[in-house]
């Protein structure tokens, strides 16, 4: 079991960090400007653009580098924002419970009782196609689930008979936190970053694919969404260059996301950890 999830850190921690590594060199490694034409509409792969052009006579390449900067930044941003939100909030109603944890969960019981992926494309087209609003609709969307997990962890340590004996001995609430909490729920916070980091990629492509993104943005959505509104795209061999590379890009950092996640999952897992 630890020899497979090694496996799974390393393949998902590689794929990962090579679409960081690409995203954060974008400017330097990209051949074109994205937004910008340079070459013939619909021209096929060859040495002056390796994945051809699209309809516009824009590099796919390029926007195929500068998209995968695109779904970082929603990614990390997005992942933040729920587990900073969801372990404060589920942390705090574990530690403080009565009033305060009952409120808490109702509020999150009502967010899970939403549909979420309708929700978000109804906000998303309501408050109109940009970055920032896509990164806080993720964001807001997934705190709850963070929130209810470690709620039950936080509650499951602090019925320990450890965590008793130190509150008898004096210790501060502060102290307890510090020296017992956060080593515990420090890996669980990490294992829903790459999990919600995840569907933060595959929601930006899927709203990118609708069109509920901002249209000045390069991303692997907005590639696919121009792509197949363009006529006839089916009829000519232009959807191996300009429709295959976003969707596998999409696919492979989605990959390697959840491979990375099954390997955190042992230190964030206790049933793990106990077999």
């Amino acid at each position: 079991m630890r020899s497979e999830g090694r496996l799974f850190l390393g393949v998902g921690g590689a794929i990962v960090g090579l679409v960081v590594v690409v995203a954060l060199l974008a400017p330097l490694i990209a051949p074109f400007d994205p937004k910008a034409a340079s070459g013939p509409s619909l021209s096929s792969p060859s040495g002056d653009h390796l994945l051809g052009t699209n309809d516009a006579g824009q590099d796919l390449l390029s926007q195929l580098i500068w998209g995968a900067r695109a779904a970082v930044v929603v990614a990390l941003l997005a992942a933040a924002i729920a587990v900073v939100v969801g372990v404060t909030v589920g942390a705090a109603a574990g530690l403080l419970g009565g009033w305060a944890d009952l409120i808490a969960m109702r509020i999150v019981d009502v967010f899970l009782a939403l549909p979420v992926l309708p929700l978000i494309i109804l906000v998303a087209a309501l408050a109109g196609p940009s970055r920032p609003t896509l990164i806080l609709i993720i964001g807001f969307s997934a705190w709850p689930a963070v929130a209810r997990v470690v709620r039950s962890q936080t509650l499951t340590l602090a019925s320990r008979g450890y965590i008793e004996a130190a509150r008898g001995f004096g210790s501060g609430r502060m102290y307890v936190i510090r020296r017992h909490l956060v080593p515990v729920l420090a890996p669980l916070a990490e294992s829903n970053f790459v999990y919600w980091a995840g569907t933060a990629v595959v929601l930006q492509a899927g709203l990118g694919f609708l069109g509920l993104n901002d249209p000045t943005e390069v991303s692997w959505g907005s590639i696919l969404n121009r792509a197949l509104t363009h006529p006839g795209i089916y009829f000519s061999s232009a959807w191996l260059w300009w429709v295959v590379p976003a969707g596998m890009a999409v696919a492979v950092t989605a990959i390697g996301l959840a491979f990375l996640q099954v390997g955190l999952e042992p230190r964030a897992n206790p049933r793990w950890r106990r077999a």
